[in-house]
């Protein structure tokens, strides 16, 4: 039980945070799409960041409404 709490406030710190962790990570895939660029390979373009900040909220909501659910099987 205490794993899934933690699962569920990490899921909380994620849906509140997901602007600047989702931000922070776009850079790197954007940095990480230059270098491949650069040398020859030819990736797909990273999501826009709007995408990005969604799927991190739904990534976090996710996380939480699961662990949320497992508590509460667990005490029933």
């Amino acid at each position: 039980m205490w794993v899934d709490t933690f699962r569920m406030l990490l899921g909380i710190l994620i849906m509140a945070l997901h602007r600047p962790l989702a931000s922070f990570v776009l850079r790197q895939e954007h940095s990480l799409h230059g270098l491949f660029r650069a040398r020859g390979m030819h990736l797909p373009h990273p999501p826009s960041e709007a995408v990005a900040h969604n799927i991190y909220f739904v990534l976090g909501l996710g996380v939480s409404l699961i662990s949320a659910a497992r508590i509460w099987v667990e005490l029933h």
